[in-house]
């Protein structure tokens, strides 16, 4: 375990098992603050609100906020925040029934924050997803290599299937970074604020095969795309890649979004 001191004093241990980092700087709680452009009807997740930093800040925009905390000793913390608008539920998140924890909430916009844990930052927000929510925005704390795969456009090293599937829900934006100077105890990385905005042009695909045909296509990345695809019926494939003039031995990460969607398209017919 490490240590977290606040003034000089050992508040707790923060646990490394969780992969707790806890975010100190108040100027930069202050900007993921302003980050989170809210109305009074609307409904705050938070996940991982750890000692409460930026749980007191979103208490002051007046909307209802739920807070999934698994560190029960976090409890004394936390515990004083709970009021009629703000509640705490110390479960992990991905363990979590978030439809029904917010059934009962009259609320017109969801919108969902907080400094994921980076061991487990991907799985969380697929979790997210695949819960169907109707989610506006997320603004999540990660780590900056994450954030860069994310936000990635092609022929970036960064750019591969994650990318084009977390793109094809959200628009994502790389908000600033923030330096692991900014965290007690200090982490190995640099971290930085991605907000994802619900996408409301989103293709309407067979999404099951769409997310298939991209995780074959980045199989082996230094792989042309040829090789990667050899199951499926390639001349069709090379008459999308004609359209854009694209040779034969492109590999996946030269493919925008828009040429995957008519490959898929195209194969299934």
């Amino acid at each position: 375990m490490m240590y977290l001191e606040v003034d000089g004093e050992v508040k707790l241990k923060a646990k490394k098992s969780l992969g707790q980092n806890f975010l100190v700087d108040e100027n930069i709680i202050a900007k993921i603050n302003d980050s989170i452009r809210v109305e009074e009807n609307d409904l705050i997740i938070e996940i991982g609100p750890g000692m409460g930093a930026l749980t007191k800040k979103l208490k002051n925009k007046n909307v209802n906020l739920i807070c999934y905390e698994i560190d029960l000793d976090m409890e004394k913390y936390l515990n004083p925040l709970v009021d009629s608008k703000t509640n705490i539920i110390y479960q992990d998140i991905l363990k979590s029934n978030i439809k029904d924890d917010i059934k009962n909430i009259d609320y017109k916009n969801l919108y969902i924050v907080g400094n994921l844990p980076y061991y487990i930052t991907t799985s969380i927000i697929k979790y997210l997803i695949n819960l169907d929510l109707d989610i506006k925005e997320m603004i999540f704390m990660v780590q900056e290599e994450v954030a860069d795969r994310f936000t990635a456009k092609p022929n970036h090293k960064e750019y591969g299937s994650i990318t084009l599937y977390l793109q094809y829900y959200f628009n994502i934006t790389k908000l600033f970074k923030v330096s692991k100077k900014c965290f007690n105890p200090i982490p190995k990385v640099e971290s930085a604020i991605i907000k994802f905005e619900q996408r409301k042009n989103k293709i309407s695909i067979n999404e099951e095969k769409y997310f298939k045909l991209i995780i074959d296509s980045f199989r082996m990345k230094r792989k042309t795309l040829k090789n990667n695809l050899n199951n499926y019926d390639f001349n069709k494939i090379k008459e999308v890649l004609d359209k854009y003039q694209l040779s034969e031995n492109v590999r996946a990460e030269e493919l925008s979004e828009e040429i995957f969607i008519e490959i898929l398209k195209r194969i299934d017919e």
